[in-house]
């Protein structure tokens, strides 16, 4: 059963993936906004935090809206024998011997919660945490990444059941280092919708759903994904 605070935002909350420049200059803001309020980048004249690993054909940028308002992001890349562009296969290029097994993989970075919605009180990190799950779900991914700081190990260990996989790195462009966290995904999927139900399809709220593009040519599901659905 859901938290009733889970459900009262998930009725206020609406996912969009972005590709409209107005739309994502927003979220670069949004992003620019919370890495400075973290002290983890220092201030530049744009006013924004964007990379060209944003604008890669296999990324996809998803943000929430509450009230009508965005008030959390993230961005998107899949990694199959199609595309091996990715900024955490970047600073941890032992990844890559996954893609050389034929593996899929799901790299989200760039989440970014408006210090605003934390004043809410809305529990915004559950809604945000939905993306890469309903994403893996949607694209058949084997593995899930997530380049994290120390304290927040804790958090995805208990809920998504991601392990350690390689201790902290400088990650460009920011001054914290991250610590690299994987999840063999068709494995912890069960288990993790079992324990916390709002990471996945809720009947209930089909505005929660997010429509993912396709990314036909760009990417394709691993032979053990294509054969589990045949």
């Amino acid at each position: 059963m859901m938290n009733p605070h889970v459900i009262e935002a998930l009725q206020r909350s609406r996912y969009k993936v972005l590709s409209e420049r107005a739309e994502l200059e927003e979220i670069y803001r949004l992003r620019y906004k919370c890495y400075l309020a973290e002290e983890a980048i220092g201030e530049n004249e744009t006013g924004m935090l964007t990379d060209a690993l944003d604008d890669a054909p296999n990324c996809v940028h998803v943000a929430i809206e509450v009230d009508g308002k965005v008030q959390a992001a993230m961005r998107l890349h899949l990694l199959s024998d199609l595309s091996l562009t990715s900024p955490t296969l970047d600073v941890f290029p032992e990844l890559a011997e996954h893609l050389k097994k034929g593996q899929t993989i799901l790299d989200p970075t760039r989440f970014v919660i408006d210090p605003e919605a934390r004043k809410m009180r809305v529990p915004i990190h559950f809604l945000a945490l939905r993306i890469p799950f309903l994403a893996a779900i949607f694209y058949d991914i084997d593995l899930a990444l997530a380049s994290v700081r120390t304290e927040h190990i804790a958090f995805y260990r208990r809920y998504l059941g991601y392990t350690l996989a390689i201790k902290a790195r400088d990650y460009p462009g920011l001054k914290k280092p991250l610590h690299l966290l994987t999840a063999n995904f068709r494995k912890q999927r069960d288990a993790v919708l079992a324990r916390s139900p709002v990471f996945g399809p809720i009947e209930e709220f089909p505005h929660a759903d997010i429509a993912f593009p396709a990314l036909s040519g760009v990417y394709t599901a691993s032979k053990a994904g294509r054969s589990e659905a045949a």
